[in-house]
């Protein structure tokens, strides 16, 4: 690798960590104490970053050197931040829309989706599910003592944090997805249900009826995309395409909430731990590996995203009638 293209890998993961609402040049400019133009000059590789920059760069925007050499050590290197105290989900949010907004800032790309549950994007479709995802994670994964009393109550989600993440979908929706499915990926989410209603945590069975009846709404809308074999907007009656989907269903395999993506060749992986938080990284045999398991279990997999409307159907219909089932049991 040369001195350039080392460079210009370092400014394209400086770039990743840049609010898009702002002049990377001159947040650059800022943190060197350098001019706007002579920013500019560095990120278009004329000038060489002196090592003082160097360090200044990295450690201000956690880039590792480490990782833009492929230097191997025996080791991995991952970055990312967890859901606490001091890192909010306003803040996660956030982190999410900003790494989608990178990589649909490169002209080729693709995301590859192990569901072991429901993908986190699919509950921003609709408010409810969205409001019911976040509160759960809060009480009962992160046991947040502002919620150990709390019953659960579509309101309490915020409208700013649905924005962000209608955000968030819409970015999602921008990239072409593979999306790898099975019968267990919709249990975990019913039994989150189940669980709270054992619990009391519902004020009534009527707004568990209000859940199921927004997963109904959900699981026709993933239906359409996957017969379509692309993306499109809830309630849109145009079915104006967005980026292509293809979805694929296996009986016996787990996923594991894993994500790959490849940019204009490159690839990067996400490792999802504690719940719903992730890390990143750009480690090649790491990524090579973990691109070679995703396209082996597709191989082992069924495609019913356009093709196969039998499997797809049979698929769709199994999750539906377990709604119905679940439905057809409240008390009302």
């Amino acid at each position: 690798m040369t001195t350039g293209e080392l460079q210009q890998q370092l400014f394209n993961a400086v770039k990743g960590k840049i609010d898009k609402s702002v002049s990377a040049a001159d947040e650059i400019a800022t943190l060197l104490n350098i001019s706007a133009d002579s920013a500019y000059r560095r990120i278009r590789g004329e000038i060489t970053v002196p090592l003082d920059e160097l360090y200044l760069l990295c450690k201000h925007y956690q880039v590792s050197m480490d990782r833009l050499m492929n230097v191997q050590q025996g080791g991995i290197i991952f970055q990312g931040q967890y859901i606490d105290k001091n890192f909010k989900f306003s803040q996660y949010l956030a982190s999410v829309m900003n790494d989608l907004a990178y990589m649909n800032s490169f002209k080729e790309k693709e995301f590859f989706y192990m569901c072991k549950d429901l993908p986190i994007f699919h509950h921003y479709h609709l408010r409810d599910i969205a409001a019911f995802k976040w509160f759960f994670w809060m009480k009962t994964y992160f046991e947040f003592t502002e919620f150990e009393d709390k019953q659960f109550n579509f309101d309490l989600h915020t409208s700013e944090d649905f924005a962000i993440e209608q955000k968030i979908l819409d970015l999602y929706n921008q990239i072409p997805s593979v999306e790898m499915w099975n019968l267990e990926t919709m249990n975990i989410f019913f039994r989150q249900i189940e669980f709270y209603r054992d619990g009391e945590v519902f004020t009534s069975d009527r707004d568990i009826l209000r859940l199921y009846e927004a997963i109904e709404k959900l699981w026709d809308h993933l239906e359409e995309q996957a017969a379509l074999g692309y993306k499109f907007k809830y309630g849109d009656p145009k079915q104006t395409p967005m980026g292509a989907f293809r979805m694929y269903f296996n009986e016996v395999l787990m996923g594991d909430n894993n994500s790959l993506v490849v940019l204009d060749g490159h690839k990067m992986s996400y490792v999802s731990h504690t719940t719903i938080n992730f890390m990143r990284t750009m480690d090649k045999a790491f990524n090579d590996n973990m691109y070679n398991h995703v396209h082996n279990q597709m191989k082992r997999s069924t495609l019913i995203s356009e093709v196969s409307e039998k499997e797809r159907s049979r698929f769709f219909r199994i999750i539906r009638d377990k709604i119905e089932h679940r439905k057809e049991a409240l008390r009302l």
